[in-house]
Protein backbone atom coordinates (compact mmCIF):
# COMPACT_ATOMS: atom_id res chain seq x y z
CA UNK A 1 0.00 0.00 0.00
CA UNK A 2 0.94 3.50 -0.93
CA UNK A 3 2.32 5.82 2.31
CA UNK A 4 -0.41 8.58 2.49
CA UNK A 5 0.59 11.81 0.61
CA UNK A 6 2.04 14.55 3.06
CA UNK A 7 0.32 18.02 3.40
CA UNK A 8 0.71 20.35 0.96
CA UNK A 9 3.16 22.43 3.08
CA UNK A 10 5.12 19.47 4.15
CA UNK A 11 5.40 18.97 0.39
CA UNK A 12 6.61 21.87 -0.65
CA UNK A 13 9.65 22.16 1.46
CA UNK A 14 12.15 20.41 -0.73
CA UNK A 15 10.76 22.40 -3.86
CA UNK A 16 11.37 25.45 -1.67
CA UNK A 17 15.00 24.62 -1.55
CA UNK A 18 15.93 23.70 -4.42
CA UNK A 19 17.33 26.90 -6.04
CA UNK A 20 17.54 25.78 -9.73
CA UNK A 21 13.85 23.83 -9.45
CA UNK A 22 12.95 27.52 -8.37
CA UNK A 23 14.69 29.35 -11.39
CA UNK A 24 13.56 27.24 -14.04
CA UNK A 25 9.80 27.96 -12.43
CA UNK A 26 10.22 31.22 -12.42
CA UNK A 27 11.31 31.56 -16.09
CA UNK A 28 8.89 29.42 -17.55
CA UNK A 29 5.88 31.48 -15.43
CA UNK A 30 7.13 34.04 -16.76
CA UNK A 31 7.27 33.72 -20.35
CA UNK A 32 3.55 31.57 -20.21
CA UNK A 33 2.29 34.75 -18.61
CA UNK A 34 3.57 36.72 -20.92
CA UNK A 35 2.17 34.59 -24.21
CA UNK A 36 -0.89 34.50 -22.24
CA UNK A 37 -1.06 38.35 -22.53
CA UNK A 38 -0.46 39.14 -25.83
CA UNK A 39 -2.73 36.19 -27.23
CA UNK A 40 -5.73 37.69 -25.14
CA UNK A 41 -4.52 41.08 -25.84
CA UNK A 42 -5.03 40.50 -29.27
CA UNK A 43 -8.93 39.80 -29.16
CA UNK A 44 -10.96 42.61 -28.48
CA UNK A 45 -14.41 41.03 -27.19
CA UNK A 46 -12.09 39.13 -24.96
CA UNK A 47 -14.40 40.09 -21.78
CA UNK A 48 -17.31 38.90 -23.76
CA UNK A 49 -15.50 35.93 -25.31
CA UNK A 50 -14.93 35.02 -21.16
CA UNK A 51 -18.68 35.59 -20.26
CA UNK A 52 -19.97 33.62 -23.06
CA UNK A 53 -17.62 30.42 -22.00
CA UNK A 54 -18.77 30.96 -18.52
CA UNK A 55 -22.45 30.72 -19.53
CA UNK A 56 -22.18 27.68 -21.85
CA UNK A 57 -20.53 26.02 -19.41
CA UNK A 58 -22.97 26.81 -17.05
CA UNK A 59 -25.95 25.56 -18.97
CA UNK A 60 -24.06 22.70 -20.17
CA UNK A 61 -23.80 21.43 -16.34
CA UNK A 62 -27.16 22.13 -15.08
CA UNK A 63 -28.26 20.38 -17.87
CA UNK A 64 -25.49 17.55 -18.35
CA UNK A 65 -27.50 14.41 -18.12
CA UNK A 66 -29.44 15.36 -21.36
CA UNK A 67 -26.18 16.21 -23.08
CA UNK A 68 -24.74 13.01 -21.91
CA UNK A 69 -27.62 10.90 -23.66
CA UNK A 70 -27.18 12.41 -26.32
CA UNK A 71 -23.55 12.10 -26.75
CA UNK A 72 -23.89 8.64 -26.32
CA UNK A 73 -26.18 8.22 -28.88
CA UNK A 74 -24.34 10.34 -31.40
CA UNK A 75 -21.41 8.06 -31.05
CA UNK A 76 -23.10 4.40 -30.73
CA UNK A 77 -24.98 5.71 -34.18
CA UNK A 78 -21.77 6.41 -35.74
CA UNK A 79 -20.27 3.58 -35.05
CA UNK A 80 -18.68 3.72 -31.71
CA UNK A 81 -18.88 2.19 -28.35
CA UNK A 82 -19.47 4.15 -25.27
CA UNK A 83 -18.59 2.75 -22.06
CA UNK A 84 -19.71 4.11 -17.79
CA UNK A 85 -17.06 4.16 -15.56
CA UNK A 86 -18.04 5.51 -11.68
CA UNK A 87 -14.68 5.50 -10.91
CA UNK A 88 -11.14 5.07 -11.44
CA UNK A 89 -11.05 1.67 -10.66
CA UNK A 90 -13.95 1.11 -13.16
CA UNK A 91 -12.35 3.06 -16.05
CA UNK A 92 -8.82 1.12 -15.53
CA UNK A 93 -11.06 -1.77 -15.76
CA UNK A 94 -12.73 -0.99 -18.68
CA UNK A 95 -9.64 0.21 -20.88
CA UNK A 96 -7.04 -2.64 -19.88
CA UNK A 97 -10.05 -5.34 -20.64
CA UNK A 98 -10.38 -3.52 -24.03
CA UNK A 99 -6.51 -3.56 -24.28
CA UNK A 100 -6.46 -7.22 -23.77
CA UNK A 101 -9.26 -8.12 -26.26
CA UNK A 102 -7.01 -6.80 -28.71
CA UNK A 103 -4.42 -9.11 -27.97
CA UNK A 104 -2.12 -5.64 -27.91
CA UNK A 105 1.50 -6.01 -26.18
CA UNK A 106 2.02 -2.49 -26.01
CA UNK A 107 -0.61 1.37 -26.78
CA UNK A 108 0.68 4.46 -27.66
CA UNK A 109 -0.81 7.84 -25.35
CA UNK A 110 -1.75 11.52 -26.10
CA UNK A 111 -1.56 11.64 -22.51
CA UNK A 112 -4.04 13.82 -20.25
CA UNK A 113 -5.16 14.87 -17.13
CA UNK A 114 -7.61 12.30 -17.08
CA UNK A 115 -5.63 9.43 -17.81
CA UNK A 116 -3.35 10.25 -15.14
CA UNK A 117 -6.48 11.02 -12.75
CA UNK A 118 -7.51 7.19 -13.23
CA UNK A 119 -3.64 6.08 -12.87
CA UNK A 120 -3.79 3.98 -16.10
CA UNK A 121 0.00 3.37 -16.69
CA UNK A 122 -0.02 1.65 -13.59
CA UNK A 123 -2.83 -0.26 -14.43
CA UNK A 124 -1.48 -1.28 -17.62
CA UNK A 125 2.28 -2.64 -16.48
CA UNK A 126 0.35 -4.81 -13.83
CA UNK A 127 -1.69 -5.84 -17.39
CA UNK A 128 1.39 -6.50 -19.00
CA UNK A 129 1.05 -4.07 -21.42
CA UNK A 130 3.86 -1.26 -22.43
CA UNK A 131 2.14 2.33 -22.84
CA UNK A 132 4.09 4.65 -24.77
CA UNK A 133 3.78 8.38 -23.91
CA UNK A 134 3.97 10.11 -27.48
CA UNK A 135 3.97 13.88 -26.53
CA UNK A 136 7.37 15.22 -25.79
CA UNK A 137 6.87 16.85 -22.47
CA UNK A 138 4.99 13.52 -21.40
CA UNK A 139 8.30 11.48 -22.59
CA UNK A 140 10.47 13.81 -21.25
CA UNK A 141 8.47 12.96 -17.15
CA UNK A 142 8.31 9.25 -17.83
CA UNK A 143 12.13 8.81 -18.73
CA UNK A 144 13.40 11.14 -15.79
CA UNK A 145 10.93 9.37 -13.48
CA UNK A 146 9.28 12.38 -12.20
CA UNK A 147 5.59 13.32 -11.30
CA UNK A 148 4.40 15.77 -14.06
CA UNK A 149 4.31 19.81 -12.77
CA UNK A 150 2.37 21.42 -15.06
CA UNK A 151 -1.22 20.37 -17.17
CA UNK A 152 0.07 21.71 -20.43
CA UNK A 153 4.20 21.62 -19.71
CA UNK A 154 4.33 18.23 -17.76
CA UNK A 155 7.85 19.25 -17.99
CA UNK A 156 8.28 22.55 -16.69
CA UNK A 157 10.58 21.98 -13.98
CA UNK A 158 13.42 20.75 -16.27
CA UNK A 159 15.13 23.24 -18.33
CA UNK A 160 16.61 22.26 -21.72
CA UNK A 161 19.63 21.20 -20.51
CA UNK A 162 18.74 18.93 -18.38
CA UNK A 163 16.63 17.23 -20.75
CA UNK A 164 19.20 16.87 -23.04
CA UNK A 165 21.24 15.25 -20.08
CA UNK A 166 18.37 12.73 -19.95
CA UNK A 167 17.89 11.97 -23.77
CA UNK A 168 21.79 11.05 -23.79
CA UNK A 169 21.29 8.88 -20.74
CA UNK A 170 17.92 7.18 -22.25
CA UNK A 171 17.79 7.51 -25.94
CA UNK A 172 20.38 6.20 -28.79
CA UNK A 173 21.38 9.71 -29.18
CA UNK A 174 25.25 10.45 -28.65
CA UNK A 175 26.65 13.98 -28.97
CA UNK A 176 23.24 15.67 -28.76
CA UNK A 177 23.20 19.36 -27.59
CA UNK A 178 20.56 20.99 -25.98
CA UNK A 179 19.39 23.18 -29.27
CA UNK A 180 15.92 22.58 -29.23
CA UNK A 181 15.20 21.45 -32.66
CA UNK A 182 17.78 18.77 -31.71
CA UNK A 183 15.87 17.34 -28.63
CA UNK A 184 12.72 17.50 -30.90
CA UNK A 185 14.44 15.49 -33.54
CA UNK A 186 16.04 13.02 -31.25
CA UNK A 187 12.33 12.14 -29.34
CA UNK A 188 10.47 12.04 -32.91
CA UNK A 189 13.23 9.17 -33.57
CA UNK A 190 13.00 7.67 -30.53
CA UNK A 191 8.69 7.42 -31.21
CA UNK A 192 8.11 7.18 -34.53
CA UNK A 193 8.80 3.73 -34.94
CA UNK A 194 6.62 2.71 -32.18
CA UNK A 195 3.70 5.33 -33.69
CA UNK A 196 3.88 3.32 -36.56
CA UNK A 197 3.59 -0.44 -35.22
CA UNK A 198 0.87 0.29 -32.44
CA UNK A 199 -2.47 -1.57 -32.65
CA UNK A 200 -4.01 0.50 -30.12
CA UNK A 201 -3.86 3.78 -28.62
CA UNK A 202 -5.54 5.74 -25.64
CA UNK A 203 -6.06 9.38 -25.41
CA UNK A 204 -7.89 12.24 -23.79
CA UNK A 205 -10.34 14.63 -25.31
CA UNK A 206 -10.75 18.49 -24.34
CA UNK A 207 -14.34 18.46 -25.48
CA UNK A 208 -17.10 16.51 -26.47
CA UNK A 209 -19.99 17.29 -28.56
CA UNK A 210 -22.27 16.02 -27.79
CA UNK A 211 -24.34 16.91 -30.70
CA UNK A 212 -22.39 15.05 -33.22
CA UNK A 213 -20.87 12.69 -30.86
CA UNK A 214 -17.68 14.24 -31.72
CA UNK A 215 -13.91 14.55 -29.17
CA UNK A 216 -12.10 17.11 -30.01
CA UNK A 217 -8.23 17.04 -28.77
CA UNK A 218 -6.32 20.48 -29.39
CA UNK A 219 -2.71 19.98 -29.62
CA UNK A 220 0.71 21.74 -30.47
CA UNK A 221 2.54 18.58 -31.57
CA UNK A 222 1.03 16.51 -34.09
CA UNK A 223 1.49 13.40 -31.80
CA UNK A 224 -2.33 13.16 -30.72
CA UNK A 225 -3.58 13.31 -34.44
CA UNK A 226 -1.02 10.31 -34.88
CA UNK A 227 -2.46 8.33 -31.80
CA UNK A 228 -6.11 9.01 -33.70
CA UNK A 229 -5.34 8.31 -37.19
CA UNK A 230 -2.66 4.95 -37.22
CA UNK A 231 -3.96 2.15 -34.87
CA UNK A 232 -6.86 0.14 -35.45
CA UNK A 233 -8.24 0.59 -32.26
CA UNK A 234 -8.94 3.73 -30.74
CA UNK A 235 -9.59 3.70 -26.52
CA UNK A 236 -11.04 7.79 -25.75
CA UNK A 237 -10.66 8.15 -22.18
CA UNK A 238 -12.68 11.83 -20.79
CA UNK A 239 -14.61 12.85 -17.81
CA UNK A 240 -17.90 14.02 -17.92
CA UNK A 241 -17.56 17.29 -17.51
CA UNK A 242 -15.88 17.34 -20.74
CA UNK A 243 -19.32 17.59 -22.96
CA UNK A 244 -20.40 21.13 -24.79
CA UNK A 245 -24.08 20.90 -26.29
CA UNK A 246 -22.90 22.37 -29.74
CA UNK A 247 -20.81 23.04 -32.51
CA UNK A 248 -21.74 26.64 -31.72
CA UNK A 249 -20.55 26.31 -28.42
CA UNK A 250 -17.52 24.86 -29.10
CA UNK A 251 -16.81 27.65 -31.08
CA UNK A 252 -16.43 29.83 -28.33
CA UNK A 253 -14.15 27.77 -26.19
CA UNK A 254 -12.10 26.94 -29.13
CA UNK A 255 -11.22 30.92 -29.11
CA UNK A 256 -10.78 30.67 -25.51
CA UNK A 257 -8.47 27.87 -24.92
CA UNK A 258 -5.76 28.52 -27.16
CA UNK A 259 -5.34 32.46 -26.16
CA UNK A 260 -5.43 32.07 -22.29
CA UNK A 261 -2.83 28.77 -22.76
CA UNK A 262 -0.77 31.06 -24.29
CA UNK A 263 -0.87 29.47 -27.90
CA UNK A 264 -2.40 32.25 -29.80
CA UNK A 265 -6.14 32.53 -31.61
CA UNK A 266 -6.00 29.02 -32.05
CA UNK A 267 -3.50 25.65 -31.86
CA UNK A 268 -1.45 23.85 -34.63
CA UNK A 269 -3.55 20.94 -34.56
CA UNK A 270 -7.46 20.76 -33.93
CA UNK A 271 -8.29 17.03 -34.50
CA UNK A 272 -11.74 15.68 -34.04
CA UNK A 273 -13.38 11.64 -35.04
CA UNK A 274 -16.85 11.28 -34.86
CA UNK A 275 -17.20 7.65 -34.59
CA UNK A 276 -15.65 4.84 -37.08
CA UNK A 277 -15.31 5.53 -40.91
CA UNK A 278 -14.60 2.53 -42.87
CA UNK A 279 -11.17 2.53 -44.91
CA UNK A 280 -10.36 5.61 -43.17
CA UNK A 281 -8.63 5.66 -38.88
CA UNK A 282 -9.40 3.19 -36.74
CA UNK A 283 -11.64 0.24 -37.36
CA UNK A 284 -12.73 0.41 -33.88
CA UNK A 285 -13.95 3.31 -31.41
CA UNK A 286 -14.36 3.45 -27.74
CA UNK A 287 -15.09 5.94 -25.58
CA UNK A 288 -15.05 5.58 -22.14
CA UNK A 289 -16.72 8.74 -19.78
CA UNK A 290 -15.47 9.05 -16.65
CA UNK A 291 -17.54 9.99 -13.13
CA UNK A 292 -15.07 10.07 -10.28
CA UNK A 293 -16.38 12.20 -7.96
CA UNK A 294 -18.05 14.83 -10.73
CA UNK A 295 -21.17 14.27 -10.11
CA UNK A 296 -20.48 15.21 -6.21
CA UNK A 297 -18.53 17.96 -7.16
CA UNK A 298 -21.79 19.05 -9.34
CA UNK A 299 -24.14 18.87 -6.33
CA UNK A 300 -22.21 21.62 -4.88
CA UNK A 301 -23.87 25.07 -5.88
CA UNK A 302 -20.53 27.02 -5.20
CA UNK A 303 -17.81 23.93 -5.99
CA UNK A 304 -19.55 22.69 -9.66
CA UNK A 305 -17.87 26.27 -10.98
CA UNK A 306 -14.31 24.09 -10.92
CA UNK A 307 -15.87 21.45 -13.70
CA UNK A 308 -16.06 24.44 -15.93
CA UNK A 309 -12.00 24.38 -16.27
CA UNK A 310 -10.50 24.19 -19.86
CA UNK A 311 -7.54 23.26 -18.55
CA UNK A 312 -5.55 26.34 -20.06
CA UNK A 313 -3.13 26.65 -17.15
CA UNK A 314 -3.32 30.31 -16.78
CA UNK A 315 -4.45 30.57 -13.76
CA UNK A 316 -1.26 28.02 -12.97
CA UNK A 317 1.13 30.31 -14.53
CA UNK A 318 -0.29 33.27 -12.43
CA UNK A 319 -0.22 31.85 -8.75
CA UNK A 320 3.01 32.85 -6.66
CA UNK A 321 2.52 29.76 -4.76
CA UNK A 322 3.17 27.56 -7.76
CA UNK A 323 5.95 29.53 -9.27
CA UNK A 324 7.66 29.04 -5.80
CA UNK A 325 6.55 25.29 -5.23
CA UNK A 326 6.00 23.89 -8.57
CA UNK A 327 3.28 20.93 -9.36
CA UNK A 328 4.24 18.28 -7.56
CA UNK A 329 3.25 19.38 -4.12
CA UNK A 330 -0.14 19.60 -5.06
CA UNK A 331 -0.72 15.73 -5.72
CA UNK A 332 0.10 13.81 -9.36
CA UNK A 333 -2.70 15.17 -11.50
CA UNK A 334 -4.08 18.84 -11.24
CA UNK A 335 -1.53 21.37 -9.83
CA UNK A 336 -1.67 25.14 -9.21
CA UNK A 337 -4.99 26.83 -8.32
CA UNK A 338 -7.13 24.86 -10.36
CA UNK A 339 -6.01 21.81 -8.25
CA UNK A 340 -6.46 23.40 -4.88
CA UNK A 341 -10.21 23.29 -5.63
CA UNK A 342 -10.44 20.55 -7.99
CA UNK A 343 -8.64 17.79 -6.43
CA UNK A 344 -10.28 18.18 -2.84
CA UNK A 345 -13.77 18.16 -4.45
CA UNK A 346 -13.06 15.06 -6.52
CA UNK A 347 -11.25 12.94 -3.55
CA UNK A 348 -13.10 14.44 -0.37
CA UNK A 349 -11.17 16.52 2.35
CA UNK A 350 -10.88 13.39 4.61
CA UNK A 351 -7.10 13.02 4.43
CA UNK A 352 -4.63 15.76 4.98
CA UNK A 353 -3.42 16.11 2.02
CA UNK A 354 -6.68 16.71 0.36
CA UNK A 355 -7.53 19.23 3.38
CA UNK A 356 -4.69 21.09 2.90
CA UNK A 357 -4.74 22.29 -0.55
CA UNK A 358 -7.60 25.06 0.01
CA UNK A 359 -4.79 26.53 2.44
CA UNK A 360 -2.31 26.30 -0.72
CA UNK A 361 -3.18 29.68 -1.49
CA UNK A 362 -2.74 33.43 -0.96
CA UNK A 363 -6.25 34.42 -2.02
CA UNK A 364 -4.97 37.13 -4.18
CA UNK A 365 -7.38 36.53 -6.94
CA UNK A 366 -4.81 36.40 -10.37
CA UNK A 367 -6.45 32.94 -10.93
CA UNK A 368 -9.63 34.22 -11.44
CA UNK A 369 -8.17 37.35 -13.22
CA UNK A 370 -7.20 34.94 -16.34
CA UNK A 371 -9.81 32.27 -16.00
CA UNK A 372 -11.13 31.94 -19.79
CA UNK A 373 -14.47 30.74 -18.23
CA UNK A 374 -14.30 32.95 -15.03
CA UNK A 375 -14.44 30.63 -12.41
CA UNK A 376 -13.95 32.23 -8.94
CA UNK A 377 -11.42 29.98 -7.81
CA UNK A 378 -10.65 32.14 -4.21
CA UNK A 379 -14.17 32.23 -3.59
CA UNK A 380 -14.14 28.34 -4.18
CA UNK A 381 -11.12 28.05 -2.45
CA UNK A 382 -12.70 29.62 1.00
CA UNK A 383 -15.75 27.05 0.39
CA UNK A 384 -13.94 24.50 0.91
CA UNK A 385 -11.84 25.92 3.77
CA UNK A 386 -15.33 26.10 5.16
CA UNK A 387 -16.08 22.42 3.90
CA UNK A 388 -12.37 21.23 5.87
CA UNK A 389 -13.60 22.51 9.35
CA UNK A 390 -16.90 21.42 8.90
CA UNK A 391 -15.07 17.93 7.99
CA UNK A 392 -13.18 18.06 11.53
CA UNK A 393 -16.02 18.92 13.28
CA UNK A 394 -17.64 15.99 12.47
CA UNK A 395 -14.89 13.33 13.03
CA UNK A 396 -12.49 15.31 15.37
CA UNK A 397 -9.60 14.08 15.85
CA UNK A 398 -6.66 14.34 18.64
CA UNK A 399 -3.91 16.49 17.71
CA UNK A 400 -2.47 19.38 19.05
CA UNK A 401 -3.40 22.22 16.78
CA UNK A 402 -6.82 20.81 17.70
CA UNK A 403 -6.14 20.97 21.27
CA UNK A 404 -5.08 24.65 21.04
CA UNK A 405 -7.99 25.37 19.10
CA UNK A 406 -10.17 24.51 21.44
CA UNK A 407 -8.57 26.22 24.93
CA UNK A 408 -8.70 29.58 23.15
CA UNK A 409 -12.50 29.03 22.11
CA UNK A 410 -13.08 28.37 25.61
CA UNK A 411 -10.96 30.80 26.26
CA UNK A 412 -12.36 33.51 24.29
CA UNK A 413 -16.00 32.34 25.29
CA UNK A 414 -16.06 34.39 28.63
CA UNK A 415 -15.21 38.31 28.90
CA UNK A 416 -13.37 37.47 32.49
CA UNK A 417 -11.17 34.72 30.92
CA UNK A 418 -10.26 36.34 28.12
CA UNK A 419 -9.00 39.24 29.80
CA UNK A 420 -7.05 37.44 32.86
CA UNK A 421 -5.35 35.35 29.47
CA UNK A 422 -4.93 38.80 27.84
CA UNK A 423 -2.66 40.38 31.02
CA UNK A 424 -0.97 37.01 31.88
CA UNK A 425 0.36 36.50 27.84
CA UNK A 426 1.06 39.88 26.92
CA UNK A 427 3.68 39.78 30.42
CA UNK A 428 5.13 36.67 29.16
CA UNK A 429 5.29 37.72 25.60
CA UNK A 430 7.33 40.90 26.90
CA UNK A 431 9.65 39.29 28.94
CA UNK A 432 10.32 37.08 25.57
CA UNK A 433 10.83 40.17 22.95
CA UNK A 434 14.25 41.43 22.25
CA UNK A 435 14.24 44.54 21.30
CA UNK A 436 10.55 44.90 20.56
CA UNK A 437 10.48 42.15 18.43
CA UNK A 438 9.66 38.19 19.73
CA UNK A 439 11.77 36.11 17.36
CA UNK A 440 10.49 32.85 18.95
CA UNK A 441 7.44 31.92 20.50
CA UNK A 442 7.49 28.29 22.72
CA UNK A 443 5.54 25.17 21.64
CA UNK A 444 3.24 24.80 18.92
CA UNK A 445 3.16 29.05 18.60
CA UNK A 446 6.66 28.65 17.19
CA UNK A 447 5.53 27.55 14.22
CA UNK A 448 4.43 31.37 13.84
CA UNK A 449 7.99 32.73 13.93
CA UNK A 450 9.61 30.04 12.22
CA UNK A 451 9.55 32.31 9.17
CA UNK A 452 9.08 35.67 10.35
CA UNK A 453 9.28 37.99 13.60
CA UNK A 454 6.45 39.13 15.87
CA UNK A 455 6.28 42.64 16.89
CA UNK A 456 6.07 42.38 20.98
CA UNK A 457 2.63 43.24 22.54
CA UNK A 458 1.90 47.05 24.01
CA UNK A 459 2.28 47.51 27.74
CA UNK A 460 -1.13 48.56 27.88
CA UNK A 461 -3.68 46.50 25.86
CA UNK A 462 -6.73 48.72 24.23
CA UNK A 463 -9.00 47.09 26.96
CA UNK A 464 -6.95 48.40 29.54
CA UNK A 465 -6.46 51.88 27.77
CA UNK A 466 -10.37 51.97 27.18
CA UNK A 467 -11.37 50.91 30.81
CA UNK A 468 -8.92 53.76 31.87
CA UNK A 469 -9.62 55.93 29.20
CA UNK A 470 -13.96 55.60 29.82
CA UNK A 471 -15.51 57.60 32.22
Amino acid sequence: MPLPAPKFASAARSALADTGLRRNLRGATAEARARTSAATAGAADWDALREAGRAIGDAALLNLDVHLEELERRVTETGGVVHWAVDAAEAREVVTGLVRASGAKEVVKASSATLREIGLDAALARAGVIAYETAIADLVVGLGGDEPSHLLSPALHRDRAEIAELFRRTLPAAGLGDDPAGLAAAARAHLRDRLLRARVAVTGANFLVAETGTPVVLESEGNARMCLSLPDTLITVAGIDKVVPSWADLEVFLQLLPRAAGAGPMTPYAASWPGVTPGDGPRAFHLVLVDNGRTRVLADEVGRAALRCVRCSACVNVCPVYERTGGRAYGPVYPGPIGAILTPQLRGVESAADASLPYASTLCGACADVCPVKIDIPGVLVHLRGAVVESRRRRPVPTPELALMRGLAWTMGDARRYETALRRSTRWARLLSRGGRIRRLPGLLGKWTEARDLPAPPAESFRAWWARRRP
